[in-house]
């Protein structure tokens, strides 16, 4: 499942919704889920400089297109019984959440997999625009190249 949102999440409430799944009954086929969640720095990675709010964009219909795709993908290559992908939009403060994969699986290892897959495509791919907001300005953030690198590694040529 993904959803795109400008409000907060619940990381616990996530949790227990994807146990329970779509039936609402305790699902007893996960031996394994790996959350992670994105927050918002108060210092800027490239410059060092404060920052006081990120503002992040998206273009709706197209971005939830993508990660459910690559969602699907991710489905494909790992024995997932769910997974979740939550990722907000909007004006966002330092300590604030941005993101939340959630991966389930009946084993660790492909849970952890599907986790940093999503993770690694979400930083370099996702049709999201972020802008860093500080005393010094606004700018916008670009993907660095050792995001770009660890995503390389799940390409198929």
């Amino acid at each position: 499942m993904i959803r795109v949102q400008s409000g907060d999440f619940d990381i616990a409430k996530e949790i227990e919704a994807l146990r329970k799944g779509p039936t609402g009954d305790s699902r007893t086929d996960m031996g394994a889920i790996v959350t992670f969640t994105g927050t918002v720095r108060d210092t800027h990675g490239m410059t060092e400089g404060e920052v006081t709010a990120m503002t992040l964009e998206h273009y709706p219909g197209m971005t939830e297109k993508e990660l459910a795709r690559i969602e699907t993908e991710a489905h494909a290559r790992w024995p997932l019984a769910a997974s979740l992908i939550v990722h907000r939009v909007g004006r966002l403060e330092p300590g604030d959440n941005i993101v939340l994969v959630i991966t389930a699986s009946a084993h660790r290892e492909a849970a952890f997999e599907a986790a940093r897959f999503l993770m690694d495509y979400l930083k370099t791919s996702a049709p999201f625009w972020k802008r860093e907001s500080g005393p010094e300005g606004k700018s916008w953030v670009e993907a660095k190249k050792t995001d770009t690198e660890a995503a390389a590694r799940w390409r198929h040529d």
